[in-house]
Order: C-alpha cells, then sequence, then structure tokens
C-alpha cells in the first residue's frame, strides 16, 4: 500500500514534531469546498482508480480526480496521498495534481470559520468549529453537554442522540477536542448544537494545549492590587494570598468546582461572602452557561471551628454524586477561619483518598507539622510571626479584590466587621473603622452587623443562608434599605435573647482571685443557662466576660463549662490556650483533651468523667499564666 510522503503506513505523521516542515491540511468531513484554496496543501484519501487517474475524497463533499499526468505513484482505494488544487471546472468539478514534499506535519482543519466563547454571538446559525478541552460532561434527559474550554472561555456543547443516551462515550474529561457545529441560541445564553466531536491528535493537540495553557497562565494572574490599608503584617502575607487568589481563578478556568467550608461566626462570613461574590463573578466571565456560578461553587458554614468528620462524609459523598451524575470533577475545598489544626488531619486524610486539593486560609494557632501535607497552601499570620489580630475576613477580602477588584467598593467595609467580630485589636484597625466610616458605617453599627450575622447563622445551622446573609452583611445586596431594616431588627433580637440569658446565668456565676491577680469566673451552662437557643454556651460565656471586664476593668478569665467541654475566654492574661491543651493531654491520663483556639479564646473537650480534674488542672494554669492588660479577647465598644 502506497502512503503520502511524510506518513508511515498507518497514515501517522513522521514530520510531526518539526516545527518548519511544510503544513498539510487535513480536512474535517464537514469540510465544502469553501476550505480550500489554491495556495495550500490537502490529504486527499483514494476512492477509486481509473485507467486516466485516481478519485480522492478530501472530506465527505469534496472530491476530485488527480489525472495520471498529475500521479507520482501507484495507488489503490484506501491509500492517502498529498495534493494541491489543479482546477474548478465551470460545471463544478474539480481536479488536484500530487504532491511529492520529503517532509511535512498533518493539520487538522475544521468546516466553517473558528468559534471561541468570544466569537460566539457573531456566528450564530451558521456551521464552524470549535478547538478546546472537555472540562464537564453533563448527562441530561436529552442531550450530552459536554462544556469545552476555549481560550476566551468555556462554552456548553449538546450533542444528541436518543433521550438520555451519553452521546461520544469515548470523550472523557480533559480530552483536547474538535467540535463541529452550530451556535445557537438557547433561553439567555448560546451553546453549540454539535454535529461532529472528535479527539484532536499529534501537532493539533499540542498547538491547542499550548494556546489554552498560555491563556491560563493570563487569565489566572490576580489583580494587582494595594492592600485597602498599609499594614506592614499584611506585606509578609501578600505573597500567599496572591498564592490562594490565582490558585481560585485556575481552578474555575480548570472546571473544577469549588467548596468554601467556613466557620459559621462572624469572621467566617466576612471572609466567604467577599470571596463568594468575587468567584461567581468570574464564573460568570469565563462560562457562557448562566447556571455555571451556582453549580460550581458552593458556601458551606461549619458550626464547629475544625473541619468535623460529619461535615467532610457529607461532602465528600456530595462530591462522589455530583461526578457521577453531573461529570464534575471532584472539587477543591477551600478551608476559611478554620482548618489549621490536628483536630483538621482526620478530615483531611478522608479528602486525601481520593486527591481533592486543599487550600486554607486561617487566624487560629495553627498546628502546620499536623496538616502540611495534607494541604496544597496554608496560609496563617501565625507562620509568619503574626497573631489572630489580622482575621481571616481581612485576609478574605484582599484575596477577593484579587480576582475581582471591581467588587472593592462592594466591601471596603467589612474587614471592620470582621475585625470586631473577632476581637482583633491589631494596630490596623482604626484605619479600618475610617474606611467603614466614609461607607457611612459608625462603630456601633458594625458592632451591629456583626451581632446580626451571629444571630441569624445560629437559627440558620448548617444552611448558608445566601441572600438573607448577603442582605445583611450588604455584599451584593440590590437593597440598601432592605439592609437597614433586618439589621435593627436581628442586633435587636439578638440583644434581647443575650439579656434574657444573662438574667439567668449571671446569678450562677461563681468568682475568686487567683494568685497572679486575675478575676476567674466560672458557670456551669449546661444547668445555668437556657439551652437550645440563642446564645449558645460560647456565646452566652462570652457575654458574660464582657461584662465582667467593664465591671471589673482588671485582668479577667471566664469559663463557660457543660459536661465535656470548655469555653475559654481571656483579657489582660496571655493563655496560650493551644499549649495548655497540649500539656493537659500530657497530664491528665484518661481525660481525651482536646481542643484549641486562639492565645486568649479557645475551646476544649474531655470525657465527661473527667471534667473536676480537667477543669482543675486548667485552672492551676491559668493562676501561673502572665498578665498583659494589653492582651484581651474583648473591647469596651463606644457609641460613636
Amino acid at each position: 500500500m502506497s502512503t503520502p510522503n511524510g506518513t508511515g503506513e498507518n497514515g501517522t505523521d513522521l514530520a510531526d514534531e518539526s516545527a518548519e516542515s511544510t503544513v498539510v491540511s487535513d480536512l474535517a468531513p464537514q469540510c465544502t469546498l469553501d476550505a480550500v484554496d489554491s495556495e495550500g496543501y490537502y490529504v486527499g484519501t483514494v476512492n477509486g482508480v481509473v485507467e486516466y487517474g485516481v478519485f480522492v475524497d478530501l472530506s465527505d463533499s469534496v472530491s476530485g480526480l488527480v489525472h495520471s499526468s498529475n500521479l507520482n505513484g501507484a495507488y489503490d482505494v484506501g491509500d492517502e496521498l498529498v495534493v494541491e488544487l489543479a482546477e474548478v471546472r465551470s460545471d463544478g468539478d474539480v481536479s488536484f495534481a500530487e504532491v511529492e514534499l520529503d517532509e511535512f506535519s498533518r493539520k487538522t482543519v475544521g468546516p466553517g470559520e473558528k468559534i471561541t466563547a468570544a466569537t460566539l454571538s457573531e456566528k450564530t446559525g451558521d456551521l464552524g468549529h470549535l478547538d478546546g478541552r472537555v472540562v464537564q460532561i453533563k448527562q441530561t434527559g436529552g442531550p450530552t453537554i459536554f462544556q469545552v474550554r476555549t481560550t476566551a472561555g468555556v462554552v456548553p456543547c449538546a450533542a444528541f442522540e436518543d433521550a438520555g443516551v451519553r452521546a461520544y462515550p469515548s470523550i472523557e474529561l480533559d480530552d483536547i477536542v474538535r467540535v463541529v457545529g452550530t451556535p445557537e441560541p438557547r433561553d439567555d445564553y448560546i451553546q453549540i448544537e454539535t454535529n461532529s466531536l472528535s479527539t484532536l491528535t499529534g501537532t493539533d493537540e499540542t498547538e491547542v494545549v499550548e494556546q489554552l495553557d498560555a491563556r491560563t497562565s493570563e487569565l489566572a494572574q490576580p489583580e494587582d492590587v494595594d492592600t485597602l490599608v498599609d499594614w506592614p503584617a499584611f506585606e509578609k502575607l501578600s505573597e500567599d494570598l496572591q498564592d490562594v487568589a490565582q490558585q481560585l481563578r485556575e481552578t474555575v478556568l480548570d472546571g473544577r468546582p469549588i467548596r468554601i467550608r467556613h466557620h459559621a461566626d462572624g469572621d467566617g462570613l466576612c471572609a466567604s461572602v467577599p470571596l463568594q461574590h468575587a468567584l461567581e463573578r468570574f464564573i460568570a466571565e469565563t462560562w457562557e452557561d448562566p447556571e455555571a456560578p451556582r453549580h460550581l461553587l458552593k458556601r458551606l458554614p461549619s458550626k464547629a471551628p475544625f473541619y468535623e468528620l460529619e461535615d467532610v462524609t457529607r461532602d465528600l459523598n456530595f462530591a462522589l454524586e455530583n461526578r457521577k451524575r453531573h461529570g464534575q470533577k471532584l472539587p477543591l475545598f477551600l478551608m476559611l477561619d478554620n482548618g489549621s489544626t490536628e483536630e483538621d488531619t482526620p478530615a483531611y486524610r478522608n479528602l486525601k483518598h481520593y486527591d481533592v486539593p486543599i487550600l486554607v486560609v486561617d487566624h487560629h494557632h495553627p498546628d502546620p507539622d499536623a496538616v502540611r501535607d495534607l494541604v496544597e497552601k496554608h496560609v496563617n499570620p501565625y507562620l509568619d510571626g503574626e497573631d489572630y489580630r489580622i482575621t481571616t475576613g481581612m485576609m478574605c477580602v484582599e484575596i477577593a479584590r484579587m480576582i475581582d477588584t471591581e467588587i472593592t467598593d462592594d466591601i471596603r467595609h467589612v474587614p471592620a466587621v470582621a475585625g470586631l467580630s473577632d476581637r482583633s485589636d491589631g494596630e490596623a484597625m482604626d484605619d479600618y473603622l475610617a474606611l467603614a466610616q466614609e461607607e457611612g458605617y459608625t462603630k456601633r453599627r458594625l458592632v451591629d452587623i456583626g451581632e446580626a450575622l451571629d444571630y441569624a447563622t445560629y437559627w440558620l445551622k448548617y444552611n448558608d443562608g445566601r441572600e438573607l446573609v448577603n442582605d445583611l452583611l450588604n455584599v451584593n445586596c440590590d437593597d440598601h434599605e432592605r439592609h437597614e431594616e433586618l439589621i435593627d431588627m436581628f442586633a435587636e433580637r439578638a440583644q434581647r435573647d443575650v439579656d434574657a440569658q444573662l438574667d439567668a446565668a449571671l446569678e450562677h456565676v461563681n468568682h475568686e482571685e487567683l494568685d497572679n491577680d486575675a478575676h476567674l469566673y466560672r458557670i456551669d451552662v449546661e444547668s445555668h443557662a437556657r439551652r437550645f437557643t440563642y446564645p449558645a454556651p460560647g456565646k452566652t460565656t462570652g457575654k458574660i466576660h464582657d461584662q465582667k471586664v467593664k465591671e471589673t476593668g482588671d485582668p479577667v478569665i471566664t469559663i463557660g463549662y457543660g459536661p465535656d467541654f470548655a469555653v475559654l475566654r481571656s483579657d489582660g492574661v496571655r493563655l496560650d490556650i493551644p499549649e495548655m491543651v497540649a500539656e493537659l493531654k500530657e497530664e491528665v491520663p484518661g481525660g481525651g483533651v482536646s481542643g484549641g483556639g486562639h492565645l486568649v479564646v479557645g475551646s476544649i473537650k474531655f470525657v465527661s468523667g473527667m471534667r473536676e480534674e480537667v477543669i482543675d488542672a486548667l485552672v492551676e494554669k491559668m493562676a501561673d499564666a502572665e498578665l498583659d492588660e494589653g492582651l484581651g479577647s474583648s473591647a469596651v465598644l463606644s457609641e460613636e
């Protein structure tokens, strides 16, 4: 059997890797004569042999004669040869001439003009071809929807078989493909109605991969923005925050879903909501399907300040179902305001079994050695010599601005809410409060927003409360008057419930003075506070603590405890709660001690039968702690 010069017996390209060789076009089956010009070289397949030459096909609709006078060899039906256009007669007949080439590279040519996400609307109704990477395959009750990423964005391509039958079953995620079809309007977007879909190989595949990689590198670059306030401590984190922003943008472009797991408190919401807003805008900008932001991004609150096995089991089950039912890749998990400690590692190991990537942005005291090998990126101020006063909300507002700088005006006030919610006394707090003041927020109003968020998340439980939380935080909220009314109502009800709780609980608070002259207040919140209502034990302990700080003006420690837990608050006393927990594990055998938090705010767990031993040992450590009047979990708030 004869083959065209430059190819082997199976028609594979011997010169595909030669960048300087002559390019020979291999027309796709749907190509018409419009794709052929007198200057080009083409691969023809012999479909008939006659005395005066051979007939060749260049595509399903392009055929012609190579006269014996223009042939250089003998060919059989099915052989390939390289030809050029010789003549198009007035009656439509086409003739070709064989071309001898020592070397050539073979390039597949699609029918019609090339289509990308940027040119969809211009090509509506016209047959064309689209090259890209398959990033999602979703089987509907009708067509199979292939989401194909081009250099300009992700385009939905609908391929029709019998209802509910998978079209092109050989096509898999991450394949480099050519889609031939027609862009057609569907509801409020445009999709390609597919005539054919095939994988690209050789130089065609290499060229598309190189183009996509170059464009990804360009699109994934974070926006170049200055931080909202000039804070030297933040400069240490700048490169890490940029890395997170870049990886999140790359993840969107790669078609991988993102799951945001955040602590369900004020700082966790101030971290997650701006990022959700920025990422949804970036998805909408780069995906043609208007449903993509809803499917690719989920915000998931966590009640515990760590990633619980209950949560990861549920998350992993949903991810595996979505991969099977909706053709999605397994998601990337973004842990916010939690995820830094050894308590997170059982959940991380579960995800590791499926090679699920994890990013962590947190400001709780970390166990870097415990999580290092389980996460791809760990951003925490403690790792750069700073501490909890740089809140997760402050960091994530900057990441959100790097993803989409246009949302800046919508989130200028958020770092101040985060700082007040998590009692940050960082040196930049005055600057953050001034920024919020410029946007019309007094310090008292920012505190109200934090209280309203805390009250709402308590009742929302595991629900993200998307629209309500957006309105409360005034991020992506379309009605400022509604925001104000909601804050008034939620903050008022939160204060009402706190007052009722304190009326019941304060009579049962026990007081003693420690050897270091700090005041210690204790309360059994399980027995002497209302259960299953707002505020929860941690919040109740914090409110009691705030009141005692105001009353005494001295260093104060407060412990709120139940059968198997204790919540700790401190002002003016340097409690290294994570270190205390580590020591208690060794010193109270059989105590089952675990927990953590910040230096002055935290919680511990233990087995109920060892409560007295654990708390007594804890109090002894508190009595030996160093006083530091500049260090606290609480701040007396002005009414400005």
